[in-house]
């Protein structure tokens, strides 16, 4: 099941830029050092603003997660998507859709890595599939 669309503002702009490259960032604050979450407007460590984009090395592990089960429309398939938090490697959590995963084996702590995908209309969104 595709993701769906989201639109950027001025605030996610640099962040879907990284996107449609295939980068996945994150904050880091120029403060304290501490790695922030992308979504994060202030460090959770020491509630400076001064945050900066990084690259994240795009790998994680999930923290928590659920499978969400969609009705087919007329002669459709009913489809089970699944949505999690993951925990990268440098600390953040971020949530997201974990898509290439067999809901039934999926796992809290099994480990991850970040893909994108472009739904119809939207901007590059990260997904996450199981490290092989």
């Amino acid at each position: 099941m595709p993701v769906s669309a989201v639109a950027r503002d001025a605030a996610s702009a640099a962040f879907f830029d990284a996107t449609a490259r295939g980068e996945l960032l994150i904050k880091k604050c120029a403060e304290c050092g501490h790695v922030n979450a992308p979504q994060n407007m202030m460090c959770t460590a020491c509630a400076s603003t001064e945050l900066e984009w990084i690259k994240a090395a795009g790998t994680g592990r999930i923290e928590t997660f659920a499978v969400v089960h969609r009705r087919g429309g007329a002669g459709d398939t009913p489809s089970r998507v699944i949505v999690g938090v993951i925990e990268l490697d440098e600390g953040p959590w971020i949530e997201a859709q974990i898509v290439d995963a067999d809901p039934d084996a999926v796992k809290m702590f099994d480990p991850v890595v970040v893909g994108f995908e472009t739904p119809e209309g939207g901007e590059a969104l990260p997904v996450f599939r199981p490290a092989r």
